[in-house]
């Protein structure tokens, strides 16, 4: 589901009440744990963390548009809370140090696709993984990984 929001303020103030916690959460712990470098905004209808045009100016081109390189977004599904994380959809280490410290970190089964981790139950995500995740990379490290695993 993509929001037409145009600020993520706005986008977290048109949750249901349910998922505004938890997604206030989320954002806050990106906020506070991601490497200087990278700028939020909304980016494909979902709260986005990207490296910005001063930082990468070839960006990410999708169609006609310049678009920011994304690195992570976050979004309120209709089932789940999903954390969208480029850099373990690219970086072979990295998704295996996440799946390997996940269930240290939660109760539930890890549920993900290529870069898609989904969060059922609102109150059940682990804030503490996601802050260490999020120090993981910093925008050049993340351009570096794009430009020799993605664009190739």
């Amino acid at each position: 589901m993509t929001s037409t929001a145009k600020s993520p303020k706005e986008y977290l103030n048109k949750l249901p009440e349910d998922r505004k916690k938890a997604m206030n959460d989320l954002r806050d712990v990106i906020l506070k744990h991601l490497p200087p470098g990278f700028e939020e905004g909304m980016l494909y209808g979902m709260i986005g963390y990207y490296v910005p045009k001063s930082v990468y100016e070839p960006g990410y081109h999708v169609g006609k548009e310049w678009t920011p390189l994304a690195f992570i977004n976050i979004a309120s599904q209709k089932n789940f809370i999903a954390l969208y994380h480029s850099g373990i959809y690219a970086d072979p280490d990295l998704l295996k140090w996440f799946k390997t410290e996940f269930p240290k970190h939660s109760k539930y089964k890890l549920d993900m696709g290529k870069s898609c981790v989904r969060f059922k139950k609102a109150d059940a995500i682990p804030l503490d993984l996601v802050a260490e995740l999020c120090r993981k990379m910093t925008p050049q490290e993340w351009v570096g990984v794009y430009e020799s695993e993605i664009k190739k």
